[in-house]
């Protein structure tokens, strides 16, 4: 079982910047994917950022250049930096690992919410 903690959310005015952490406890297996997804208010979710155990990273189109993420392996960690904020980006951010073998299994994190508003 693998439990994600996450930290870094708050309030931010636009153009500010937030780093979000989430850490992986638990039995991991090697060759996984880390990921954040957000839910803003009335939408569904999706999925911002996702780096794989090999270092492999894509991002959401509304994200890219202005939006990083990186893993410390040995620490069963990853990270969102997050840069040029915008109200838009106003969301809870929920960290997500995922393994597939035969199956596909996702461990999610409690959410962590990120309010851009001056």
């Amino acid at each position: 079982q693998v439990q994600l903690v996450e930290s870094g959310g708050g309030l931010v005015q636009p153009g500010g910047s937030l780093r979000l952490s989430c850490a992986a406890v638990g039995s991991i297996f090697s060759s996984n994917t880390m990921g954040w997804y957000r839910r803003a208010p009335g939408k569904e979710r999706e999925l911002v950022a996702a780096i794989s155990s090999g270092g492999s990273t894509r991002y959401a189109d509304s994200v890219k250049g202005r939006f990083t993420i990186s893993r410390d392996n040995t620490k069963n960690t990853v990270y969102l930096q997050m840069n040029s904020l915008k109200p838009e980006d106003t969301a809870v951010y929920y960290c997500n690992l995922r393994v597939i073998t035969t199956n596909v299994y996702d461990s999610w994190g409690q959410g962590t919410q990120v309010t851009v508003s001056s």
